[in-house]
């Protein structure tokens, strides 16, 4: 029998029938959740300032705290940081997971307990191989091996008792040593801090291995296959592994890479899953191939509530449970997790296709958005954009940054739009075009202020030298790992920057 089927049989199927009944209890669910975590927190410090221990209902628990920020808790964490226990979560913290979602110079550090590590992030990886299995019954996925791109850590304060990084790398450090008999490369190679020098060595170790799956964030690891297939002279990725059938992937948008990897890994056989696993967590996994829309998994340690985008930053801000969200309309993510995380707002903002099971799309970042003549573009409308003027004009968007013109020197007010394409465009000018009337016919607000060229003239498209954004992040220290290209930003601090190296 083939190994794939026989793990599938006896230790996947049956998961499945337990993700199924998302359909008909998330609202049960998703209680025990909450009390799960209120009872296990009731005798931290956090704990007694707010009586977790006598939460009984939603209504307890939504009354009981404010929403909390990371300047909030900034000052727990510090004391975590310290070795100071049983603040925010009874176990041990040990680790801290570095946050990447912004490019600020301040770091956010995250914690994460044993508790988080094995009921929610260890637990979605699982389950996003039962998912995959379930819809590839014929996969051979566990014949070879799964290339995981991580990035590093170091220790906490130099303490060799605690440890600050990636959230891939502590996962890679703590991960059952069973499974690196099934994964590539070494802990050491995939824990090296250097990123350029993790490449070479990725690639020396796992050339000649018969790998069959990857996970990472697509642009780190389309370097690392571009790297591979210079370094062997393929064209394609199968000719090095061709027993390739998956790539599990998250952390940035898949579609403006998704024709780059259908060119260098040509085999229909090759499949995609999205996942979304951020350092305060694991919150969905792409069920369904032909649905981009990702399943909310609702019984890890994780509880969620909702806030209309619309009231982000406002004093009395309107929260509720996941039973009152309402499809099509956009909301931030407020979490409370099992590594002591309460009514956190993490940032992202997601919106609902469909219930019953709750499935969603995350659509950009409560500070990744443009709004600065009330057009409120956000990331999910530049990439649908971006995708319609690729297709029509034939290019391939490598990476990009937009940012706001407030005035120039004709006191004409745009959008900019930063981009490094893979392919050019045949006509600029017809993609910038594009991008524009599409931004239009999906935001009505930008269509407004569009209107007659008055409030916001057309916008405009420099091409960015090829490496532009790499040297950006590396000026930065910011190569590898979880590390993002601001999309979209309301301020010109980030594209400023990025302008002067384009020079």
């Amino acid at each position: 029998m083939n190994i794939t089927t026989f793990l599938n049989r006896i230790y996947f199927t049956p998961r499945l029938k337990e993700i199924e009944q998302y359909a008909g209890r998330s609202a049960e669910l998703q209680e025990r959740v909450m009390l799960r975590l209120t009872r296990l927190a009731a005798g931290t410090e956090w704990g007694k300032k707010y009586g977790l221990g006598t939460i009984r209902t939603y209504r307890d628990f939504h009354d009981r705290m404010p929403i909390q920020t990371y300047e909030d808790i900034k000052g727990y964490v510090a004391r975590m940081r310290q070795g100071e226990q049983g603040l925010l979560w009874p176990s041990e913290i040990r680790w801290f997971a570095k946050s990447s979602g912004t490019t600020n110079d301040k770091s956010k550090f995250l914690p994460v307990s044993r508790e988080s590590l094995h009921d929610t992030h260890y637990q979605g990886g699982k389950d996003a191989v039962a998912l995959y299995l379930g819809q590839n019954p014929q996969s051979r996925l566990f014949s070879g091996k799964g290339l995981i791109l991580g990035g590093s850590h170091a220790p906490n304060l130099n303490s060799n008792h605690s440890l600050v990084g990636d959230l891939s790398a502590i996962l890679i450090q703590n991960i059952n040593p069973l499974v690196n008999y099934i994964r590539v490369p070494s802990k050491q190679i995939a824990l090296m801090g250097d990123f350029e020098a993790k490449m070479e060595a990725i690639a020396k170790s796992t050339i000649g291995r018969n790998v069959t799956n990857l996970s990472g964030v697509p642009s780190w690891m389309l370097v690392l296959i571009k790297h591979i297939l210079e370094k062997t002279g393929k064209q394609s990725l199968e000719e090095v592994w061709p027993n390739l059938e998956v790539f599990f992937h998250g952390g940035v948008a898949f579609t403006p890479y998704r024709e780059q990897y259908q060119s260098i890994i040509r085999s229909p056989r090759m499949h995609y899953v999205e996942t979304y696993n951020a350092s305060e967590g694991y919150f969905g996994t792409q069920s369904d191939p032909a649905d981009p829309a990702l399943l909310l998994m609702i019984d890890y340690g994780i509880f969620y509530e909702f806030i209309p985008l619309e009231d982000v930053g406002k004093e009395q801000p309107r929260i509720c449970c996941l039973e009152d969200v309402e499809v099509g309309r956009n909301y931030a993510m407020v979490i409370s997790t099992s590594a002591g995380l309460w009514r956190y707002m993490i940032g992202d903002t997601v919106k609902f296709t469909q219930r019953h099971p709750w499935k969603f799309v995350i659509t950009g970042r409560t500070k990744h958005f443009i709004n600065a003549f009330g057009e409120e573009l956000i990331v999910d409308n530049a990439e649908k954009g971006l995708a319609r003027a690729c297709r029509e004009t034939g290019a391939q968007v490598l990476d990009y940054s937009a940012a706001p013109v407030f005035m120039d020197a004709n006191a004409k007010c745009r959008h900019q739009w930063l981009i490094e394409f893979a392919r050019m465009p045949d006509n600029l000018d017809r993609f910038a075009k594009v991008l524009d009337d599409t931004l239009k016919e999906i935001n009505s607000d930008y269509e407004a202020k569009r209107q007659n060229d008055l409030a916001l003239q057309p916008l405009e498209v420099i091409v960015a030298r090829p490496g532009l954004f790499h040297d950006w992040l590396a000026k930065k220290g910011k190569l590898g790992g979880q590390h993002k290209i601001p999309r979209l930003s309301n301020t010109r601090e980030y594209i400023e920057e990025m302008l002067e190296l384009n020079r």
